[in-house]
């Protein structure tokens, strides 16, 4: 039975890499540490970041069963008032005081911060982010009004218990200030 599984897993991976669209199908099962917070998780929708042309991660963002089915532009606003993870695979090497660094300043893309939140927020994403290499997985898991959580490839990597911090956070990707509007588009689904 090993040999069979093992074989399978082969057949699969081979044929995942040959067939885009299959590829696409392998990736829609959410890993195991978001089905452990959200266990009826569906993905939402992905896309792929690219700075200058280089390729730097892929996102998907996967979803509870309360989160709206289709999205208009007011449930697309209410990203922050449901429960749902953003994972984010790397396809490059980067630094994680880097990733924190570029984190705050997109954060306050939404308004400015006090100083003392602000380097408050940098200290804790200094502190969880690591670095990251080619196929590294970064997961954030959103519960709203309560906190954000994070994980490295699968691995518990920390949590902040600030709703405000939670909400700022995941707007990098979500929220209408967002400078990555196709992929926010893109995650969430709609039209712009």
């Amino acid at each position: 039975m090993e040999r069979r599984s093992c074989l399978l897993a082969l057949a699969t991976a081979a044929c995942s890499a040959a067939v885009p669209g299959l590829r696409a199908q392998v990736a829609a099962r959410p890993p195991a540490e978001v089905l452990a917070e959200l266990p009826e998780a569906r993905l939402r929708g992905s896309g792929r970041l690219r700075y200058f042309g280089l390729h730097i991660y892929d996102a998907r963002l996967w979803v509870g069963p309360d989160y709206p089915a289709a999205a208009p532009a007011p449930a697309r606003e209410d990203y922050a008032a449901h429960r749902f993870a953003l994972e984010l695979e790397y396809a490059r090497s980067l630094d994680g005081e880097k990733i924190a660094e570029r984190s705050i300043d997109e954060m306050q893309r939404a308004g400015s911060l006090p100083e003392a939140q602000r380097q408050g927020w940098l200290a804790f994403m200094t502190k969880t982010f690591p670095n990251v290499a080619a196929g590294s997985r970064l997961t954030g898991l959103h519960r709203p009004g309560e906190m954000a959580r994070f994980y490295f490839n699968g691995q518990p990597a920390g949590e902040l218990r600030d709703s405000a911090f939670a909400q700022r956070f995941f707007g990098i990707w979500l929220g209408p200030q967002t400078s990555q509007p196709a992929l926010r588009q893109s995650l969430l689904g709609g039209t712009p």
